[in-house]
C-alpha cells in the first residue's frame, strides 16, 4: 500500500505545503515603469562605485523617468502644434531649447536631425518706425491722381 496519498513531493521543510507567492519586481513596487532592477545592474556592472544601497537606483529611475514624460510631453505639444501625429528629432529639439530648465541641461548638446531653433537677429531685419509707417506721401497730387485710360 502506498501511504503518500496527498503529500506532495518538495513541499516539504520550512515552507510546508503552502503556495509560492507571486513576485513582485521593485519597479511595481516603487510605481515605476521603467526597470529598477536593469538599472541596479547596471551601476553595479559599471563601478561607479565598490557599494551600491538598494535606494540608489529606485531614485534614479525615478528622475530618468520624469524627465522623459516632460521631454515627450513637450515634444507632443511641438508636433501637434505643427500638425504632425509622429514625434521627430526636430520635435525634441525645439520643445527642449524653448523651455527653460530643459535647455540648460542641454546647452552643449547637438541632437543628430534636431536643427536649430528658429531666431532672426533684430539687426537683420529691416528698420520700421512708427513715423514712417504712418507718413503721407510726400505730393498729395500724385497720390490722389488716377490714371486714365484711352
Amino acid at each position: 500500500m502506498d501511504t503518500r496519498g496527498n503529500i506532495q513531493k518538495g513541499a516539504g521543510g520550512r515552507k510546508g505545503g503552502r503556495t509560492k507567492k507571486k513576485s513582485v519586481s521593485r519597479s511595481v513596487k516603487a510605481g515605476l515603469i521603467f526597470p529598477v532592477g536593469r538599472i541596479g545592474r547596471y551601476l553595479k556592472k559599471g563601478k561607479y562605485s565598490q557599494r551600491v544601497g538598494t535606494g540608489a537606483p529606485v531614485y534614479l529611475v525615478a528622475v530618468l523617468e520624469y524627465l522623459t514624460i516632460e521631454v515627450l510631453e513637450l515634444a507632443g505639444n511641438v508636433a501637434r502644434d505643427n500638425k504632425k501625429s509622429r514625434i521627430i528629432p526636430r520635435h525634441v529639439t525645439l520643445a527642449m531649447r524653448n523651455d527653460e530648465e530643459l535647455g540648460k541641461l542641454i546647452d552643449g548638446v547637438t541632437i543628430a536631425q534636431g536643427g536649430v531653433p528658429p531666431n532672426i537677429n533684430l539687426k537683420l531685419l529691416p528698420m520700421i518706425t512708427t513715423e514712417k509707417a504712418n507718413k503721407e506721401p510726400k505730393s498729395p497730387s500724385k497720390a490722389t491722381k488716377t490714371h486714365k485710360k484711352d
